[in-house]
């Protein structure tokens, strides 16, 4: 019941943001300022459709991801767009790119996106990352940013990947990890669990349950801090944080055991 709750929170409030103007923060300025932090570049999000870059991520997983011309993506919570259309220009018109987004509204935003664009490479699909609408062995990479951390069934979402994956295939997450257990007081908030906080589980955990899907040569290309900015600029964050009443230097302490990971791993060869 808990994780049905979850779903529904989660998907209507991203049903929210999809709707609104400009950004998760309400303004779009401050989005590209989130994205460049965590590392877009200027000419990335200059060449994106606007309404592409809503500053939901943290971090770049299509530049990572060595992309190569004519392979096929597909992008694990794909928003607005902005990862697929990224990654439609790396792939080229031989390549194609597949988002996938479990919320009605993101998906008319990303569609939308993609005819201002007009990104003949790209198509958007309705469902869920732990039930893929994708064939088995059907894609060359994965990809995903900010998104599994919020998935309850962290499991499910990671043997999903590797089921659509090809031989050979790769993975490239952009994530937020612990590296300690969260205050109770936080953790216990489904509004934290939206703002992206409480979903995440250890790093350990996380590297783990990879893993246990199958991947291998599971490495860390990248491990930041999450800015502790994103939180203020965060309104569920800012919510959370004045409801619950937590203490500034708990704030700070929480913030710092926080961070942002990229993971690359592989699917074995046949």
């Amino acid at each position: 019941m808990r994780e049905l709750q979850l779903k529904k929170l989660v998907r209507n409030n991203y049903a929210k943001i999809a709707i609104k103007k400009g950004s998760c923060c309400g303004n779009t300025a401050v989005a590209d300022d989130i994205s460049k932090s965590v590392g877009y570049s200027e000419n990335e999000l200059n060449t994106i459709p606007e309404g592409a870059n809503l500053g939901l991520g943290c971090g770049n997983p299509v530049a990572l991801a060595s992309l190569k011309e004519g392979e096929t993506v597909l992008d694990l919570g794909s928003g607005a767009g902005i990862d697929c259309f990224l990654a439609a220009e790396r792939v080229g018109k031989n390549g194609k790119v597949i988002g996938v987004d479990m919320t009605h509204e993101m998906i008319e935003k990303a569609r939308e996106n993609a005819e201002k664009g007009s990104y003949d490479n790209v198509e958007f699909r309705l469902g869920e990352i732990e039930n893929l609408p994708a064939a088995d062995n059907s894609v060359d990479v994965v990809i995903s940013n900010c998104v599994i951390n919020l998935v309850p069934d962290k499991r499910k979402a990671f043997q999903e990947a590797f089921r659509v994956l090809r031989p050979g295939g790769r993975l490239m997450i952009s994530d937020i990890v612990l590296l300690k257990k969260l205050p109770d007081a936080i953790k216990a908030s489904v509004e934290a669990y939206i703002g992206c906080v409480s979903g995440a589980i250890l790093k350990s955990e996380y590297l783990e349950t990879i893993k246990a899907a199958g991947f291998d040569n599971i490495k860390i290309i990248n491990e930041t801090v999450f800015p502790i900015e994103f939180l203020n600029n965060d309104p569920i964050a800012r919510a959370i944080i004045e409801d619950i009443k937590i203490p500034t230097e708990e704030v700070k302490e929480t913030a710092s055991s926080v961070v942002s990971i990229k993971v690359l791993a592989v699917k074995r060869g046949v």
